[in-house]
């Protein structure tokens, strides 16, 4: 009998990484992106274990975390036009991620919620030319600022999800594709209950530290043609790129090709 995988994902991270790892998807396509997270999953079902073996998981459920999208109503904080969040392309694009993943075989979306205190925040650029006086804040524009949201619940869910899948021993493995050490009490509640722990950074630098709080770390790569062939599409496509609202991105550590792959 197969031994059985659950998959993870925090979805800010997965939206902050989509330039840096999968630039040739058209991070404005709600469907394209769904498609991704879906096929970048499936690909863990297959591991290269070392030495030429090759080892194959049955799909327990794809776990996918995020928050509802920003929908108050501001004023931007130099020219004070107002602007209703919840009718911007991120908006748009956020909502109909959800429901395009809700279609996909063996999605379960986990939704946390958005702290009712967003406000505008100097962005770190412009900050560090005012403190050096590059600037002065007569030169300030509405682009200088970003919108300050956080976020609630996610790791809550996460956990939980976790905690129940070890305790009611589900799965033999879970894959947690996440970018911060946010992951790690969940991570040594599966270890102590004898499930196998694979990190995916989405190909960004994890901390030495957090080896000791994982059994694994691997980011599968998509294969050459459906690269290309998604540059292609993306290349006619015109719309803003969307990064998410959270989450670190660095380019770092080699990843591994698996031998087979699933999208």
């Amino acid at each position: 009998m197969a031994k059985r995988m659950a998959v993870m994902i925090d979805g800010g991270f997965f939206l902050k990484r989509l330039k840096p790892h999968f630039p040739e998807v058209d991070a404005a396509n709600a469907k394209d992106v769904a498609s991704l997270v879906h096929g970048h999953a499936l690909r863990h079902k297959t591991q290269n274990v070392g030495q030429g073996v090759s080892e194959t998981f049955d799909l327990h459920r794809i776990f996918f975390y995020d928050c509802p999208p920003l929908t108050k109503k501001l004023h931007h904080p130099v020219s004070k036009r107002s602007i209703d969040f919840g009718k911007t392309p991120l908006a748009t694009f956020r909502t109909n991620l959800r429901l395009e993943l809700l279609k996909k075989r063996k999605v379960a979306v986990r939704m946390g919620h958005l702290l009712d205190t967003a406000n505008w925040r100097l962005k770190g650029d412009a900050l560090k030319a005012l403190l050096n006086k590059w600037r002065t804040f007569e030169s300030l524009t509405d682009d200088d600022f970003e919108i300050d949201t956080v976020q609630k619940g996610v790791d809550m869910r996460l956990g939980l999800d976790v905690a129940s899948l070890a305790y009611k021993r589900l799965v033999d493995q879970i894959v947690l594709v996440v970018g911060d050490s946010d992951f790690v009490p969940a991570a040594k509640l599966a270890r102590r209950e004898g499930i196998d722990v694979i990190l995916d950074p989405l190909g960004q630098t994890v901390h030495a530290s957090l080896y000791e709080h994982i059994d694994g770390l691997r980011t599968p790569q998509r294969s050459p043609a459906k690269r290309e062939r998604k540059a292609v599409r993306t290349l006619t496509t015109v719309g803003p790129r969307i990064t998410g609202s959270f989450g670190h991105a660095k380019v770092g550590d080699p990843i591994e090709t698996p031998k087979t792959e699933t999208e």
